[in-house]
């Protein structure tokens, strides 16, 4: 559970000196932040299944738009992200900028039960200062010691337009329970133009070839391709049988789910390849568990835009949009860009892996040996 010190009320801190993550939010800001953090706990507690300290394990992968750059974020956006993540045991993500300022305030707020791991930024303007982050709770998940760039070399690349993917993927170990994973944690070329298309094509083939080399190597079999792929509804069907083909299946609980905040697209994935004990949990309809979280359905809703009319207005550079005096443009302006820099123009998604399966193990090895 996150910490939740600033939004006490000033007589608190008059028998304890708390630390503050922003110490100038104002009581009517608070009241606000704690009304929607009891909707949006209620809404996580209802579409995502609870975590079993002994049995599962809930992951997620989320692309949080511009996390370290944007500067319209407000301090009560920091704690619905840190109470979504908090909800999971293990998040991927993507787009965490050159700056960790972000990164470091929502750690903060989620406290010492949580860590995070990074790579370096990408530099050159292909790699949008961008780099990749795990944050995982440490009573849930530990590291398993594997962590790495993938980087392409001289065999895998020839004959290819392309040296490197632009955003070096990021290969992180974990171990939870009697599961031992990898996660590849990726961000590929975005936009829907044939040129587009082929290029994150050639981005995958060069990808899944670098790991085809690798996974002998590698310290487990169980691996999971996540993050934003961009993949486009009837544009990525070649890029996606390139992945099925290498030994991946995408889980079926997140099939054909748009995952952008306009509910347009399915760009954010995840792909498993794993051993016969490595499993996504199953429901009472024998259905994988997982799905998609939408937080906007909690914080931030349309009906409510009017109560930020001010931030808007002072964040708002450009021209054509009255904000003032035009109810339309200050609506159409909350939906886009504002809410989705408050929070992302993604949507998080989550699987629960099961990470105890001694019973169908011993189950097994009693018939063999029968």
């Amino acid at each position: 559970m996150p910490f939740y010190n600033d939004l006490r009320p000033q007589s608190d801190y008059e028998h304890r000196d708390y630390a503050l993550v922003f110490p100038e939010m104002t009581d009517e800001e608070k009241v606000r932040t704690i009304e929607n953090l009891i909707r949006l706990k209620d809404g996580l507690a209802k579409e995502v299944v609870p975590k079993k300290t002994d049995n599962n394990l809930l992951v997620a992968s989320w692309n949080i738009k511009e996390f370290g750059q944007t500067k319209q974020r407000l301090n009560e956006s920091y704690f619905y992200i840190a109470e979504i993540i908090s909800h999971f045991d293990l998040v991927a993500v993507q787009e965490v900028k050159s700056t960790l300022k972000d990164l470091e305030i929502v750690m903060r707020i989620l406290g010492s039960g949580w860590d995070y791991i990074i790579n370096d930024i990408t530099d050159g303007d292909d790699g949008n200062s961008e780099r990749s982050a795990y944050l995982f709770n440490n009573k849930r998940v530990r590291l398993s010691g594997l962590a790495g760039e993938i980087v392409l070399w001289p065999e895998i690349t020839d004959g290819s337009e392309i040296t490197q993917l632009k955003r070096t993927p990021y290969i992180t170990g974990f171990k939870a329970g009697w599961k031992s994973f990898a996660m590849i944690n990726l961000h590929l070329q975005p936009n829907k133009n044939d040129a587009h298309v082929a290029y994150r094509k050639e981005e995958v083939r060069l990808l899944l070839k670098a790991l085809d080399k690798k996974e002998k190597n590698l310290w487990t079999q169980n691996l999971i391709l996540s993050g934003d792929f961009n993949f486009y509804e009837d544009k990525d069907d070649e890029a996606i049988a390139l992945i099925q083909d290498a030994g991946y299946r995408e889980v079926e609980s997140l099939l054909g789910q748009d995952t952008n905040a306009s509910e347009t697209e399915a760009y954010d994935r995840l792909f498993i390849k794993s051993n016969s004990y490595f499993e996504v949990a199953k429901d009472d309809q024998d259905n994988e568990v997982g799905g998609v979280f939408n937080p906007f359905d909690y914080v931030f809703k349309e009906a409510e835009h009017t109560i930020y009319k001010q931030h808007m207005i002072d964040d708002y550079t450009g021209t054509s949009k009255d904000l003032e005096n035009d109810a339309g443009d200050l609506l159409s302006y909350f939906k886009h860009p504002w809410k989705k820099n408050q929070i992302s123009d993604h949507f998080p998604i989550w699987i629960e892996l099961v990470i105890d399966s001694s019973k169908r193990f011993l189950e097994n090895k009693k018939q063999a040996l029968e």
